[in-house]
């Protein structure tokens, strides 16, 4: 098979890019940049401090992903010039380095043609993710808090705004469950494709004859609720419980009865929230919380019956989407795209986005194969 000629490929790479440029209306995004900049200097923007801080991190998000476009597209250039150079002076070094740019440039195209696969009707806002332990006993709560921080650790790699709502810590160890939101536009749309069942299989640390255990735990994402959702929850239909919060191994953290559960009497949907001092505070996040769910089960229930409508089956994301081995070889396999990766460790670490870019593209699929 012929190598592919590097000019021809940097051609290519450019047509790629033009073709995310024109979806992301890079005019449109300027003027959207400049009007959210005179927002920021509005000298009563922190007034109301959480539409200020989605105004900043709007900003924010919106000029990162601009530099990011025009700097792909000046690599691209000084990636032709670096080969010209190359083989006008026959150097060798010249030519790896340039090979080396356009492998890493490769990649990045790829990236940032993956955002323009979010088109979803809530695939631009924040994500509140739950993580719960399942089958397995305390190697699922260890495992559930071995998701916790690599979704954290993913978020924070990404410069992402993350806040902990609720964590509920197991006996022995790790956590019976935990909710957080992700704080970035389009962090729905990125991570929605991570729902699902998540299973491990190690030896169990917890064994004390070593032997290999396999633990599940179930990760659940949905869109963060905006002023302009209409979800209507009626106060008698919610039991309100209050408990005093409490750490790891039932370490006391509070010493009074400022953490909220609410439980969703129709639904049987149950939501907590104890990062907060304030039992209002906490109750009003739960209240959120609680919202979000019934959005999602809603949207959920109106897919379902177009799908009845049109006489076509409902693809589920929500059963066993990714193993983890850790023994007796290594690997990290996604069972819906195939991709797998032999360092789990680092996988583990927040090293996320290769499985995340292939699974957004596989749901894309799914969905254009259902229009």
């Amino acid at each position: 098979m012929a190598a592919i000629d590097p000019a021809e490929e940097i051609n290519e790479l450019r047509s790629t890019l033009k073709g995310v440029q024109d979806v992301l209306d890079l005019d449109a995004m300027r003027k959207q940049i400049a009007e959210l900049e005179e927002q920021v200097a509005a000298p009563d923007l922190w007034n109301d401090p959480e539409q200020a801080q989605k105004v900043t991190s709007r900003l924010s998000h919106m000029q990162a992903e601009l530099n990011r476009v025009d700097g792909l597209a000046g690599r691209l250039e000084d990636l032709a010039v670096l080969y010209e150079l190359a083989e006008a002076e026959d150097d060798a070094d010249t030519r790896e380095e340039a090979d080396r740019e356009l492998a890493s440039l490769r990649a990045d195209v790829s990236a940032l043609e993956v955002r323009t696969l979010l088109s979803g009707e809530y695939d631009a806002r924040e994500a509140l993710v739950t993580i719960n332990s399942q089958a397995g006993g305390v190697d699922a709560a260890d495992w559930a808090q071995m998701l916790l921080r690599m979704y954290l650790r993913w978020a924070e790699r990404k410069g992402y705004a993350t806040e902990v709502y609720e964590t509920s810590y197991a006996e022995e160890a790790g956590i019976k469950s935990a909710t957080f939101t992700v704080k970035a536009p389009y962090a729905y749309g990125t991570l929605r494709g991570e729902h699902g069942t998540h299973r491990l299989v190690r030896i169990s640390p917890f064994d004390n004859q070593g032997r290999r255990q396999t633990s599940f735990a179930g990760v659940d994402v949905v869109p963060v609720v905006e002023q302009t959702d209409h979800i209507d929850i009626n106060e008698d239909d919610i039991r309100v419980d209050v408990y005093r919060s409490s750490g790891p191994g039932g370490q006391g953290v509070n010493t009074t009865d400022s953490a909220v559960r609410l439980t969703h009497i129709p639904t049987g949907i149950v939501v907590s929230c104890q990062n907060e001092r304030s039992q209002l505070q906490n109750k009003a996040t739960a209240m959120a919380v609680l919202q979000a769910k019934l959005l999602e089960r809603k949207r959920q229930e109106e897919a379902e019956k177009m799908s009845e409508l049109r006489g076509e089956a409902t693809t589920s994301w929500g059963t066993q989407i990714r193993n983890y081995v850790l023994h007796p070889y290594q690997i990290v396999k996604d069972l819906r795209t195939n991709v797998e990766a032999g360092n789990p460790g680092a996988v583990l670490d927040g090293e996320l986005d290769e499985f995340i870019e292939a699974e957004i593209r596989w749901m894309r699929r799914q969905e254009a194969g259902q229009n």
